[in-house]
């Protein structure tokens, strides 16, 4: 999943949540509200959750955090390298691909949060792009390439929900 959505400018000091030491950018309303909503709805689907693996930038963890996702794991492939998303590795993209092709433990599903370039570079054949806060559920699969089984909008998890009551 893309983290949910943040604005492109960093806050300065005076806007800054009071956690984000790094100042590094952050969720808008817009960003809280649909990654709580997210959560409120994996929880009321009764999806189960195994490993939670993040990048290790304040927006992503912050999406983890309003998503009430359960001890999520920081893993430095994910994240920006320090370069605010300018480059991202091949060795990242390839860690990304190989990560979303291995099978989560056994009745749970794995989600993995990071940032457009790096879904881009390890995916380079999703059209359209991976919107804010939108998961690509992913099947793995033989030939070291995962299926993909749906994509899903942040803002469509609670009206699934919705439908499943």
């Amino acid at each position: 999943m893309r983290h949910a959505s943040s604005p492109q400018a960093v806050p300065d000091k005076e806007h800054a949540n009071p956690d984000n030491v790094k100042q590094e950018r952050q969720l808008d309303a817009a960003g809280r509200d649909s990654a709580t909503a997210m959560g409120q709805a994996l929880r009321g689907l009764n999806i189960p959750i195994g490993a939670v693996l993040t990048s290790p930038t304040y927006r992503a963890l912050e999406t983890v955090k309003y998503a009430g996702l359960r001890n999520p794991q920081t893993v430095e492939q994910l994240g920006d390298g320090g370069q605010s998303m300018a480059a991202v590795a091949d060795a990242a993209a390839a860690w990304l691909r190989d990560r979303a092709n291995q099978r989560p433990a056994a009745g749970t599903n794995t989600v993995i949060i990071t940032h457009l370039p790096n879904i881009t570079r390890a995916f380079p054949d999703w059209q359209p792009q991976v919107a804010d806060g939108e998961s690509v559920i992913l099947r793995p699969a033989s030939g070291g390439r995962a299926q993909v089984v749906s994509r899903v909008r942040i803002e469509e998890w609670p009206e699934m929900r919705q439908r499943a009551r």
